[in-house]
């Protein structure tokens, strides 16, 4: 079957006495025995995790990798087992899957059904998860508690794309003379490099060749039995080094401080927090939100490219993450109204029509509209059509970021204008406007166009601020569109009396105040990408008496967000210190995931971006020019 990016090719599931077969495979998902019983003493039992699981301590991580996800049973039993055997809140299960052929939602939804159970487990399952499109993806559950990352795409891919070491591995799949690829000596190669010494193994498989296979890999194995109608089954280890102890979890830093209460700085302190890190959230303003973050509206939505490329997998990534995030966390910030981005000039038009020939984006994700439809779906008269995205919408920023960032965990050090970062036997020194240094074994820079300022190295980034201005329209004189309407600027649905319109892109104009200009400039926008959106009948804005807000965004040479460590031009990096900016106008879409991604780094626990992507975003490629090693700065 053909089918284009970034859409995947599901599963053939046929459904025999209630079990579901593989066509693709000729094989069952799971036996016809108890299935459940046969993980739990397969793949829990042998490789001991309730007792492993009751000695991970708060503020840690227990990583499981598998082969082959299917319906999800060994997951929700492995989750299942977690909480049983480690009730406490803050150490985190990583499981880790890849899956070649995704089953559909219903498929998985009727599987699980066979175990009521698992009920409330496979419910969040259900909620969140991902639609069949290649890829990572990062679900979050039991509030934390829980990271699945899935894969959808080859095995050998995976583990090629992903950074994590296992703990445990669960080799399940489909039988080996069925689907030899994901046994070869290849996939077991690459398994042996995401392994530590000390960990284990289990697998319902005893043929040679895989015992083969792994014993050279380095681990020990032994025969056991297996469950009801299997006579056996192999478990193993791979050996500890002489006098290395066994590490049975990841460890994090002992206290960490976020320079910049934005979108992206709250969103991590958050994350941090939850994973049990305490936090100093700093920032010059009296509270978070207050800067670009601080407007009243904000869409939620990325450009994807004609052309599927790492550009397009990490909007697309973004996005999909982002709106998990803020159905399960943003609260009543978040309005999921949907959105269409408009084909609103003939340039765009063409744009969409060779995106849509080109891609196959499932109907859950996008899908291409009318002038009709998109009429029906705002509610307005539309003169184009676009493209609809069901589950994006609009969010309150400011709102948002104090939401995020009260949190027993957050300290906040608010008024405290940053202008020096000092490493110091081994600690990060941070000073300011005549107060006491805040002191932090991490940093994160996440001061959006102030962060160039801020970074501790004696050389020129590519980083460029860009004015913005919001006008605020009354909602007597618009025509209310009911969803987030897209162009060249954006409208979103009028809340509490306002919609916000905009915003302007000023690369030359570094004036904080409103500007009557700016407010004509949004309005011209706005008539010309939506003619209908102002009420003809109702007394038009003047630009002169019109409120708004004027944000300075941080952008990149490339347009790309900056996630992850502070390197030298030569890409070496410097000690405990992170720098998250860049972001652009899409901030609400980039900063969750990547707030995910530099936890992960942070806490050393697997990490939800792809190697490919994770490049993407890397802080080296800002530099501007070399300079000498003797210039850099190093803890």
């Amino acid at each position: 079957m053909d089918i284009r990016p970034p859409s995947i090719e599901t599963a053939n599931i046929e459904w025999r006495d209630g079990v579901p077969c593989s066509t693709r495979f000729a094989d069952v998902y799971f036996s016809r025995d108890d299935s459940l019983e046969e993980v739990r003493h397969g793949f829990i039992g042998h490789n001991r995790l309730a007792d492993r699981f009751s000695r991970v301590p708060a503020g840690s991580a227990f990583v499981i990798a598998e082969t082959g996800f299917g319906t999800g049973l060994n997951f929700l039993a492995a989750w299942q087992t977690w909480e049983a055997w480690n009730p406490g809140d803050n150490a985190c299960l990583h499981f880790i899957s890849a899956e070649r052929y995704p089953l559909d939602r219903n498929d998985l939804s009727q599987a699980l059904s066979l175990w009521p159970e698992l009920e409330n487990y496979a419910a969040e399952l259900l909620e969140h998860y991902p639609p069949p499109v290649q890829g990572t993806h990062r679900l979050v559950l039991a509030g934390g508690r829980i990271r699945l990352t899935l894969f959808f795409g080859d095995v050998l891919e995976a583990w090629r794309e992903l950074d994590f070491q296992a703990d445990a591995w669960f080799l399940d799949g489909f039988a080996p003379a069925g689907n030899p690829r994901m046994w070869d000596e290849a996939a077991i190669t690459a398994l042996r490099k995401h392994s530590r010494p000390g960990t284990t193994i289990a697998t319902a498989t005893s043929a040679g060749d895989v015992r083969r296979l792994l014993v050279n890999a380095g681990f020990s194995l032994w025969e056991t039995p297996g469950f009801a109608s299997r006579p056996e089954m192999l478990a193993g280890e791979l050996p500890m080094a002489p006098d290395v102890p066994a590490r049975e979890c990841t460890t994090s830093p002992r206290s960490i401080a976020i320079i910049g209460a934005g979108v992206a700085g709250s969103l991590l302190a958050r994350n941090l927090a939850e994973r049990g890190l305490e936090v100093t959230l700093i920032d010059k303003a009296s509270d978070a939100g207050t800067a670009a973050s601080g407007n009243y509206q904000g869409a939620l939505y990325v450009k994807l490219g004609v052309e599927f490329n790492d550009q397009a997998k990490l909007g697309l990534s973004s996005l999909l993450f982002s709106q998990r995030y803020y159905a399960q966390s943003g609260s009543d910030c978040w309005h999921p109204t949907g959105l269409i981005q408009l084909a609103y000039s003939d340039v765009e038009a063409d744009r969409q029509a060779r995106f849509t020939a080109r891609n196959d984006y499932p109907s859950a994700v996008l899908r291409s509209v009318d002038a009709t439809e998109a009429t029906r779906l705002a509610g307005i008269p539309l003169q184009s059509g676009g493209l609809w995205f069901p589950h994006s919408g609009w969010l309150e920023p400011g709102r948002l970021c104090r939401s995020l960032a009260s949190h027993p965990r957050i300290h906040h050090c608010f008024g405290f204008d940053v202008h020096r970062l000092t490493p110091c036997n081994g600690k990060w020194h941070i000073a300011g406007n005549g107060e006491q240094d805040v002191v932090a074994d991490r940093v994160v820079i996440c001061a959006g166009h102030l962060s160039p300022n801020l970074i501790p190295l004696r050389n020129e980034f590519r980083f460029r601020t860009i004015r913005g201005q919001v006008s605020h329209l009354p909602a007597s004189s618009l025509n209310n569109p009911a969803v987030v309407l897209c162009g060249p600027g954006y409208i979103n649905p009028a809340y509490k009396g306002i919609a916000l319109t905009g915003a302007s892109f000023d690369l030359h104009d570094h004036s904080p105040a409103l500007s009557a200009e700016s407010h004509r400039e949004n309005l011209s926008m706005l008539t010309s990408m939506v003619p209908a959106a102002l009420n003809s009948a109702a007394e038009q804005p003047d630009p002169a008496l019109l409120e708004g807000k004027v944000g300075f965004r941080c952008t990149t040479h490339d347009y790309q967000p900056v996630a992850g460590p502070l390197t030298d031009p030569a890409g070496r990096p410097l000690e405990g210190i992170d720098l998250f900016t860049g972001l652009g106008s899409k901030g609400l879409s980039y900063a969750p995931l990547l707030a995910e991604y530099l936890a992960d780094r942070i806490t050393d626990q697997p990490q939800c971006l792809p190697a490919s992507l994770a490049r993407r975003v890397a802080t080296q490629r800002c530099h501007k020019r070399e300079i000498p090693q003797s210039e850099t700065i190093s803890a």
